[in-house]
């Protein structure tokens, strides 16, 4: 349901963002659609103007309305937690959280070696 509301709302967004370039823009800037100069350019008429005001408007509604919806799923998915009953990792040497087992001293640590390791060449069997 996720993945294809997104596919919606994606395709809503190119499609909305082609109609804009295709208006003519008051400055005559920017629209592909508009006529310059030299005898009526192409989606020059009024009506079609209206038209594409239209579509832009329902599409900008579509917009808003996935956009509304992707925000709802994704806050029903979020789970609220807590930091106490989250579970604490173990880490040699440092304290024990209160109220589990603890292991004896000896059994927490390994024991350091008496002198230095001298690395051998042959593996030891």
């Amino acid at each position: 349901m996720h993945t294809v509301l997104i596919v919606i709302h994606l395709m809503i967004v190119l499609a909305m963002v082609g109609l804009v370039l295709l208006q003519k823009s008051e400055g005559g800037g920017l629209g592909l659609g508009g006529g310059g100069g030299g005898g009526g350019g192409f989606l020059s008429s009024r009506g079609t103007a209206n038209v594409l005001t239209r579509t832009t408007a329902i599409l900008a509604a579509a917009f808003f309305a996935t956009s509304l919806l992707l925000s709802v799923l994704a806050g029903y998915e979020r789970k609220p937690r807590s930091a106490l009953d989250s579970s604490v990792p173990a880490i040699p040497g440092a304290p024990s959280v209160p109220g589990t087992p603890s292991a004896p001293p000896a059994a927490q640590t390994p024991a350091a070696p008496a002198e230095p390791q001298v690395p051998t060449s042959r593996p030891q069997q």
